[in-house]
């Protein structure tokens, strides 16, 4: 049987521009059903015999619309669910994605992503667990430094793109302050301002060893490090079960183990 698949940008607007293109590519092709359609992320290290593969472009305006029919017809907690996936790095996540939108809008199951016998929506589920997992940890692992103008800096460097899922629990907790939250792996800064709206960027030239740190802050660094010491009970020192609530790559961005082999 002839399969398609469709490469759209890594992102959620390239995946759900995937989404639109594909039913497009079903209605104009007049193919039966969108089991020989499929969307990667990536060019496949060895196409397949009887395959046909097209790039899709992102589209803002295509992405908003697959959005809204998702808002409105599937309801507001599997739109979040299938936005944990999307921001997910597994590669499977373009495809689970769009055949679980087809399989909710098919059957009008606004609980379309509690139907893990279905192979698609068990895709969805690694993906959004995968990334909720590491979103639920910098929740609590990552660490403000304040810098000279008074500004709050962090530093992450998450394996998915948590970022826009991230700032909001911080805006929320700090509305009064100026922070600035920097994904390493994504080169993505989210910038809050007081009492305002946070926004995203990306692209921008940074160099961290031209930050300037406020004078207080090395000195509040050193008793917090002191601190986590001091309330260590050395008998009780478990390093398996510490790696285990405390994966070891969370650890080079904290301030209590900056400076330790």
């Amino acid at each position: 049987m002839q399969e398609y698949v469709l490469i759209c940008e890594d992102s959620t607007d390239g995946i759900l521009t995937g989404v639109y293109e594909a039913y497009q590519f079903k209605k104009k092709m007049g193919i039966e059903s969108h089991s020989c359609i499929h969307l990667a992320t990536k060019e496949p290290d060895m196409q397949r015999l009887f395959t046909e593969y097209d790039h899709i472009p992102a589209d803002r305006m295509k992405a908003g619309k697959v959005t809204d029919t998702i808002a409105a017809q599937l309801g507001s907690e599997t739109w979040y669910r299938l936005s944990m996936a999307m921001v997910s790095c597994l590669e499977e996540k373009a495809d689970a994605v769009y055949h679980t939108i087809v399989l909710g809008l098919r059957t009008h199951d606004r609980h379309v992503t509690d139907r893990l016998q279905e192979d698609c929506v068990q895709g969805v589920f690694r993906c959004a667990r995968a990334s909720d997992y590491e979103l639920c940890r910098l929740k609590q692992f990552l660490r403000f430094s304040e810098l000279q103008n008074g500004m709050l800096y962090a530093k992450i460097d998450a394996k998915h793109h948590i970022l826009p899922f991230l700032m909001p629990h911080f805006a929320d907790r700090l509305p009064a302050d100026d922070f600035v939250i920097y994904d390493e792996n994504t080169q993505t800064f989210g910038l809050h301002a007081r009492f305002k709206k946070w926004y995203l960027m990306q692209g921008a030239d940074f160099d961290e060893r031209a930050l300037v740190y406020s004078e207080v802050e090395e000195e509040y660094q050193k008793l917090f490090r002191q601190f986590c010491d001091s309330i260590a009970i050395e008998a009780r020192i478990n390093p398996k079960l510490q790696m285990s609530m405390l994966p070891l790559r969370f650890r080079p961005n904290m301030t209590e183990f900056q400076g330790k082999d």
